[in-house]
């Protein structure tokens, strides 16, 4: 347990920053199952419309230092490939 004044400001402002982190990051997880379920019902124009609204999201993450800028790229560039794939 924190003893010092110091150390007891730094544990309520972690607890602080994990609760937006943690908002952060279920927003992000929202914006790409609803890009998921698009996916998978077919629809690619719905699926496109989703991505373009994940794509800032994600990469908003990486600003707020939620995700690495590597493991963003990553996962807009699959599902981009997974849109651009439907038929």
């Amino acid at each position: 347990m924190a003893n010092t004044p110091q150390a007891k400001k730094r544990a309520r402002q972690n607890e602080k920053r994990f609760a937006v982190n943690k908002a952060r990051r279920s927003r992000i997880r929202t914006f790409l199952r609803t890009v998921e379920e698009a996916i998978e019902s077919g629809d690619k124009e719905v699926a496109a419309a989703a991505l373009r609204a994940a794509q800032p999201e994600l990469m908003r993450g990486v600003t707020k230092g939620i995700f690495h800028k590597n493991t963003a790229s990553r996962k807009v560039s699959r599902l981009a490939a997974r849109v651009k794939s439907l038929g």
